[in-house]
């Protein structure tokens, strides 16, 4: 790779981060918080709480704030069930598991929004050459072993690493392992799931049995993928720990009293990658709009005109669009349903975006799949979601708001007020005193007083108004009575 490669890592504060860069330019950012911490790859002894035939799928009491949910074809007993598929398929969920019973289970999409974690009855466990799953009943090797006489040959070790119900994914270190290596990590593994499995069987409420460093997890895979390139760590043991684990990337110890991501003018890579409008090269855009549901790019010419007619240009600005897109999507880490609205082109460059899209994707250690462009010319994407996304790992929904992204206008809180003192007329009350914005009190007294002389005339009633200063338009009736 002819390509700078290079990973910033800040663990010495609470709030460990990491940036990947290539060229100098940001790729991947992941920042796990103390409270935020993923929970992905965790394993519990849980206990179903209610049992769903309808939906084929149980919900799970792990012992945290929301219970899970769990699909039939995740759970150990059906996956340990050697009738025929389509028999399986047919039987209901009832028949696999009971309500109040306790289930050996894995976290593999954190809590988000109003949804609870998503399990899986099927355990992995994962050491540097591959991943071992006791119930797993197949033996893979990864897409990146392009050797075919290699993946045989590790498939067939596989088979007799395993029994007939275990299963084994190779990871792409496993091209370079001895066989001794392999089958000395997959009898550690097989050791490791039965202890697991004593101590959820003593257990007699939700527990944590093993909880899974996500942080570490996530840095080396990125270091795996590298075929060279810098590390700088802020903490000089963890330097010289790696250096021995990836001797092919040259690790330094940043002993700088400058923060390490300001050192290397990344925190303005942060600040940009929560923004809601990104610009490209050429003066056109893309606004970002996350939702629980689905997250929506649209992309716009904005300044760019092109050198040629607007076809080319519409080509043009979405090809600067998709590779900036999958590059969003990656520093962001946004998934589920990704739609994005390119200006509207022909089928055949739709096509050409497409593809480039595809390779841009090709980069992301996720699994992502592009689906293709609707009949609206809407392209789809998903991307599967094991961390939360950036914006929720650092921020907080707006206590005014409420997250909407919008508040009441001044004129909407200036005639809510006028209707509220309406319903005081023909009451005894001879004086109203009111707190409210300078904006609040422009539109609800009208220029000259017009508007207010004409309300104290309509209701009886004096109206007293106090100019304070307020973080939206709002207003306080601070006190309605007789004359003091």
């Amino acid at each position: 790779m002819n390509e700078l490669e290079k990973v910033l890592v800040n663990i010495k504060t609470r709030e460990k981060r990491f940036a990947y860069l290539i060229d100098h330019k940001l790729q991947r950012l992941y920042i796990q918080q103390p409270q935020q911490k993923s929970a992905v790859g965790n394993i519990y002894a849980g206990f179903v709480t209610k049992v769903i035939p309808g939906m084929n799928a149980v919900f799970v009491d792990i012992g945290e704030e929301k219970n899970c949910y769990l699909q039939k074809d995740k759970l150990a007993s059906y996956s340990e069930d050697e009738t025929a598929l389509e028999d399986k398929k047919s039987r209901s969920i009832s028949a696999y598991v009971k309500q109040g019973e306790k289930l050996l289970v894995q976290v593999v999409k954190d809590a988000t929004g109003t949804k609870g974690p998503k399990l899986t009855g099927i355990i992995e466990l994962q050491k540097e050459s591959l991943v071992y799953m006791p119930q797993g009943r197949y033996i893979a090797v990864s897409k990146k072993i392009a050797d075919p006489k290699k993946q045989k040959q590790l498939r067939a070790f596989g088979k007799k690493l395993t029994a007939k119900t275990e299963g084994l994914i190779f990871r792409t270190s496993a091209a370079n392992a001895v066989e001794e290596k392999l089958a000395f990590e997959v009898d550690s593994l097989r050791q490791e799931y039965i202890r697991l499995s004593k101590e959820a069987a003593k257990t007699k409420k939700p527990a944590l049995l093993l909880a899974n460093d996500e942080f570490t997890k996530e840095l080396f895979r990125i270091f795996e993928k590298m075929e060279g390139g810098e590390v700088f760590v802020d903490v000089s043991e963890e330097a010289k720990a790696w250096s021995t684990v990836f001797p092919h990337l040259n690790f330094h110890y940043h002993s700088n009293k400058n923060n390490l991501f300001s050192s290397f003018q990344v925190d303005k890579d942060i600040q940009d990658a929560l923004k809601r409008i990104v610009w490209l090269e050429k003066g056109a855009y893309l606004i970002i709009d996350e939702t629980e549901a689905a997250t929506v790019i649209d992309v716009n010419t904005g300044k760019y005109e092109g050198r040629h007619n607007l076809e080319q240009t519409a080509l043009e600005t979405n090809r600067y669009a998709a590779v900036e897109a999958a590059r969003q999507l990656k520093i962001r880490d946004l998934s589920g349903i990704i739609l994005i609205d390119f200006i509207d082109m022909p089928k055949e460059h739709q096509k050409k975006i497409e593809e480039v899209m595809k390779v841009e994707l090709q980069k992301d250690s996720r699994q992502t799949r592009v689906i293709g462009f609707t009949d609206l010319g809407i392209l789809q994407i998903t991307r599967k979601k094991t961390v939360i996304p950036l914006a929720e790992a650092v921020k907080t929904k707006c206590p005014v708001c409420d997250g909407t992204g919008s508040i009441m206008s001044a004129e909407s809180v200036a005639f809510k007020l006028e209707r509220e003192l309406w319903e005081y007329q023909r009451s005894d009350h001879e004086v109203v005193e009111i707190q409210a914005g300078a904006d609040v009190i422009t539109i609800f007294a009208g220029e000259n007083n017009v508007h207010l002389k004409r309300l104290e005339e309509a209701i009886g009633i004096q109206i007293q108004l106090q100019e304070e200063t307020f973080a939206v338009p709002h207003y306080h009736i601070k006190y309605i009575g007789p004359k003091k």
